[in-house]
């Protein structure tokens, strides 16, 4: 590892790190090191990191704000790639606007919002980056990115670039064709929005914003939704319905504000999520005979 950090320096591209941990780049704010942090000063600098990453056949993954994320105390394996300042370009085009991954969706919500442009309204309390949004079709509030993305920018795995229409990212409930089928990561993405009513629209964003800081606990250390709602059940009410609000593993808690959230307390650990989780799943299982899904992404050495 240490010849590939001296190479990337060695290119100034950017921000390069050994073992750094990953809580100070996750919003649960837990996580072990990644043997190599990269944050890339630019698309060309990404590009390059790519190619050194490919020529000493490095496991690598890229992470953007870190709001959907769960990484195990061991760390990740590889290098971690930081989709952010230098990636968050902003292009705009009548109503067609281009984000960078890093830009953040709800700066962007707002923005678009004030220009009077309708469809980011569902984003406006999502603490996400677009790069994440668009690799697990964030939604809210009856909508999610898979309604106004046009096209995406796509770094694959074997470092191939390419443009996928929204049709090919095979959108459905909070995946794409990213997660499994065709490993990538979202460079930058192309959003179709609507003229509106410039009031109607600060409001209606204003009111989801409000809606969550009343009931998602978006002010203590935490990961966003942990389950997937099993259709038509909703997963916070059947954690709620089980008895589970409060209930604590070590640092990590069931929020009492929403039954699908975790909250680290402060001393917080993964592996007090993880088991957390799993107590979860056994229990509503057992009183419900319902299985839940991770709606948040688990990763690292176990």
């Amino acid at each position: 590892m240490k010849e590939v950090i001296e190479k990337l320096q060695q290119m100034e591209i950017g921000k390069v790190r050994e073992n750094e941990p990953l809580a100070n780049h996750t919003t649960m704010k837990v996580g072990g090191p990644a043997d190599i942090f990269i944050e890339p000063s630019s698309l060309e600098n990404l590009e390059k990191t790519m190619k050194i990453i490919k020529e000493f056949d490095i496991e690598w993954r890229a992470i953007g704000r870190g709001s959907n994320l769960l990484v195990s105390d061991q760390g990740i394996k590889g290098a971690v790639i930081k989709l952010g300042r230098g990636l968050d370009g902003l292009e705009i085009e009548g109503t067609e606007i281009t984000a960078g991954a890093g830009f953040s969706l709800v700066s962007l919500s707002v923005q678009f919002s004030r220009k009077g442009l309708s469809g980011l309204e569902f984003a406006s309390g999502i603490p996400g980056s677009v790069g994440g949004a668009v690799y697990m079709n964030a939604g809210a509030h009856g909508s999610d990115i898979s309604k106004i993305l046009k096209k995406a920018y796509i770094l694959f795995a074997d470092g191939t670039l390419e443009w996928l229409s929204a049709e090919e990212m095979e959108f459905s409930y909070r995946t794409s064709i990213l997660q499994k089928k065709r490993p990538g990561i979202v460079l930058a993405a192309v959003f179709q929005l609507n003229p509106g009513n410039r009031e109607e629209i600060v409001a209606a964003m204003q009111n989801n914003k409000n809606y969550r800081k009343e009931t998602q606990p978006y002010d203590k250390p935490c990961a966003g939704s942990i389950f997937r709602n099993p259709l038509p059940q909703y997963a916070g009410q059947l954690v709620q319905d089980a008895g589970l609000k409060g209930y604590a593993i070590g640092g990590a808690k069931i929020s009492e504000m929403h039954g699908n959230f975790i909250v680290n307390t402060g001393e917080g650990t993964a592996e007090n999520v993880l088991a957390l989780i799993q107590h979860v799943k056994e229990t509503v299982y057992e009183k419900f005979a319902i299985k839940l899904e991770t709606e948040v992404e688990i990763v690292g050495r176990r």
